[in-house]
């Protein structure tokens, strides 16, 4: 069984509320560049003018360190909306936002517009019990506009201790006016991986976002699938509102299905931005098929994962296009104990594709909607067997009496509430009996 491998290399979209700048990331890095750049003299002579004019004529008296470090704050934002300063308290926070354990709603964000976006609700999150969707734009904090507020500032109105609410205004596409919800703060602690079994021989494997011990756990998961059933005919893997994490994570997870070449590569101008991770011998599950669920919340390491299993065509991608965060971020840490989170490079898939704002596209789009199933999985249509009279079938078997047995309740369950997972469990059994019969 291949050993999952570990980095601190982090990947995500942005912030996950309770965590001020969390699975964004990031790689701690401590290096300096001793290569003399000339320094921009009129640039910083209008920054001085301006620093002192603010500290002879604005209304209030101004702290140096305050304004010194909004202007670091604003020197970095204004780079890409990854790219950031963390004080000491938000560079703590960072250093345990991939335990699977932190306080807040549950939601990873980003700036859009001026607004804050929701690029994903976590699972089991008081965000997602209250309702949030991917894509929900935030325009109002209790009774505060967020348009003109820093995506720090935001943050950290929507943190709080554990049992304080916060009503979050949000636009939501396809709705005619804006959505109020009100949301109680709790403890998150994340669960990476979650499985069952759809059907015998049929696997389920969802990964919310992929922390330390990712690659692990999936191993485990299979093989614990694998004791109920055996050898799995297909697994279904599912990133769809994964938010992303730590590439490490990422990088053992598409190991775990792959038996050689490229998973990743990063491309910076710095010579060790440039990273290459490719894969060890052993598939876990042996060559049996599988399907890769995605959408527009799937971010990052996710989107890693996907197009790695998409350019191998190890696996079918389905779903929606995904978000597009191709970028990696790293921490520096600085001699104050603060750090600065710097874009360095972006990352691309084996075939030589960046995903960055424009993410993966599936092989198989589905939109999204909802399945009613009728009574007994029938269209009310008679058949022969309903027919009184009807001649035996001949073949020395006992004809049906029209109606079909009872569906597992696992796969019953499928039909009534998940759309997309419903069509990669019956593309699944294709794809296997396409295998077994050696086409």
């Amino acid at each position: 069984m291949k050993q999952a491998t570990r980095s601190l290399l982090v990947l995500s979209t942005g912030l996950i509320l309770g965590v001020s700048l969390t699975l964004g990331g990031s790689v701690l890095a401590d290096r300096t560049n001793n290569q003399a750049t000339p320094l921009p003299l009129d640039e910083l002579r209008n920054f001085s003018e301006v620093f002192g004019k603010i500290k002879a004529d604005y209304v209030e008296e101004a702290d140096d360190k305050a304004l010194l470090e909004s202007a670091i704050r604003g020197m970095l934002s204004g780079l890409d909306p990854h790219s950031a300063y963390l004080d000491q308290e938000e560079f703590k926070e960072l250093q345990v936002g991939t335990s699977g354990e932190f306080g807040g709603l549950g939601i990873e964000v980003g700036m859009e517009d001026g607004f804050v976006k929701v690029v994903s609700p976590i699972d089991d999150t008081p965000a997602q019990a209250a309702g949030v969707k991917a894509g929900d734009l935030i325009i109002r904090l209790d009774e505060t506009p967020v348009k003109g507020m820093s995506l720090n500032d935001a943050v950290k109105m929507m943190r709080g201790k554990p049992g304080t609410q916060i009503t979050l205004t949000i636009m939501r596409e396809g709705e005619q006016k804006p959505l109020k919800l009100t949301i109680t703060r709790d403890i998150i602690r994340v669960k990476s991986v979650k499985f069952q079994s759809l059907e015998p021989g049929y696997g389920y494997l969802r990964i919310t976002s992929f922390q330390n011990q990712t690659g692990e756990q999936v191993l485990k998961a299979i093989s614990d699938m694998k004791k109920e059933h055996g050898q799995l005919k297909g697994l279904v893997l599912d990133l769809r509102n994964n938010p992303g994490g730590v590439l490490g994570a990422a990088v053992s997870v598409s190991d775990a299905f792959l038996d050689k070449g490229m998973i990743v590569y990063t491309e910076g101008r710095a010579k060790d931005a440039e990273l290459r991770y490719t894969a060890t011998p052993g598939d876990a599950l042996n060559g049996a098929p599988m399907v890769v669920l995605v959408n527009g919340g799937s971010a990052s390491a996710s989107e890693i994962v996907a197009g790695a299993l998409q350019d191998h065509k190890r696996a079918i991608i389905m779903g929606a296009r995904t978000f597009g965060k191709g970028s990696v971020q790293t921490i520096f840490p600085m001699s104050n104990n603060s750090a600065i989170k710097l874009t360095t490079a972006r990352y691309y898939t084996p075939g030589g594709r960046s995903i960055q704002a424009d993410g993966i596209e599936p092989d198989i789009a589905l939109k999204a909607v909802k399945l009613v199933e009728t009574e007994d999985g029938e269209d009310g249509r008679l058949k022969e067997a309903d027919l009184s009279g009807h001649l035996a079938n001949g073949n020395g078997k006992k004809t049906k009496d029209g109606k079909d047995a009872k569906k597992d309740g696992k796969a019953a369950e499928i039909v009534s509430k998940d759309y997309a997972l419903h069509e990669a469990l019956n593309l699944l059994k294709g794809l296997h009996i396409l295998q077994a019969r050696g086409q």
